[in-house]
């Protein structure tokens, strides 16, 4: 790990402006606000993120879970995976997100990482996380040695001819699927942000991940009340029970009207380079009668456009599996 400062604050305007002043004084150097560390840090140790600055963001006051007069969510960017996920109205409300969080790493790390954090969260492609290979996301430019490597957990969706990198969130899926809003502050002021809009595609700058800019800060997220009578579910399929990031996920959210699906929110993870929002699957359930046979053929809408490499082409059927699955468990319960 190489040396940097470390700085301080206890409000977000002050964090803000320390970033941006830190920014101006070293010349372009990086600067990451740090509160959980449970990525950044493994990535320093790594010498994969080398910041000239930490500035520690754990004293802001934006760790309160609170509901809105809609029945909806405002989420402090730095509540605690744990805190939201084992959270009463959470919990009640809005199932699929609970889920998902339970489901993600071990219970110590949910300790410490945070709704921020996780939004943040940076890829497992072992050749981004490893610096003696290329890597266009972590070095543009340089290749990306996965796409003729190992690829197996690896995106199928969502992917350019020069990065492959999948997302590895659980929470960004239940988020994806609740068409969260993200609440960014900066030096340019205060706005909010569509989750899917926050997410980019690698296209040709697989190291720009996100629509965030220099100095900005997320601060909350917003997510709406589901419809009345809803079911959500958050399933995921891995290589072992706990420990493990998805092979495959699915976030679905239902409405039942009648025996047939009258709203319907699908996103998937382990498969796409960022979280998954498949409004193919969405528009082939509207309507439709509750059976397996329409929930797999929204599935298989919804991989329609995968494009596997050379070892992990089971994603796609395994996807389909998964939603089916998650749709079954969801208009059943």
């Amino acid at each position: 790990m190489k040396l940097f400062a470390y700085t301080k604050t206890t409000e977000v305007s002050e964090a803000i402006k320390q970033t941006s002043a830190s920014e101006t004084a070293q010349q372009g150097a990086k600067i990451r606000y740090i509160a959980g560390g449970t990525t950044l840090l493994d990535l320093m140790k790594l010498s994969v993120e080398n910041p000239g600055t930490l500035v520690d963001i754990n004293r802001l006051p934006l760790d309160k879970i609170e509901t809105t007069r809609d029945g909806g969510l405002k989420i402090g960017a730095l509540v605690k995976n744990s805190d939201l996920a084992n959270h009463p109205y959470v919990q009640t409300h809005f199932p699929v997100l609970s889920q998902a969080l339970l489901s993600g790493a071990s219970a110590q790390l949910r300790n410490m990482a945070t709704t921020g954090g996780n939004l943040l969260q940076k890829t497992r492609c072992a050749y981004y996380r490893d610096t003696a290979f290329a890597c266009n996301k972590r070095e543009p430019g340089s290749g990306c040695p996965a796409i003729d490597g190992a690829n197996r957990t690896l995106a199928i969706l969502g992917t350019s001819d020069i990065c492959i990198a999948t997302n590895p969130s659980d929470m960004c899926v239940a988020l994806m699927a609740l068409e969260a809003t993200i609440v960014i502050d900066g030096p340019s002021g205060q706005r909010d942000v569509a989750i899917d809009d926050f997410f980019l595609l690698p296209g040709s700058t697989p190291h720009i991940e996100n629509v965030l800019k220099p100095g900005d800060l997320i601060t909350h997220v917003l997510v709406k009340a589901m419809p009345p009578g809803s079911k959500s579910v958050y399933l995921k399929l891995r290589d072992r029970a706990s420990y493990e990031f998805a092979l495959a996920s699915a976030a679905v959210i239902v409405q039942l009207e009648g025996g047939k699906v009258s709203h319907a929110r699908i996103a998937l993870g382990g498969v796409g380079t960022k979280p998954w929002r498949s409004r193919q699957a969405e528009e082939a359930l509207s309507g439709v009668a509750v059976n397996e046979g329409n929930f797999r053929k929204a599935a298989e809408e919804a991989l329609r456009d995968a494009k596997p490499q050379s070892q992990n082409k089971f994603k796609i059927e395994l996807s389909k599996r998964c939603l089916t699955h998650a749709l079954k468990i969801a208009s059943s319960s």
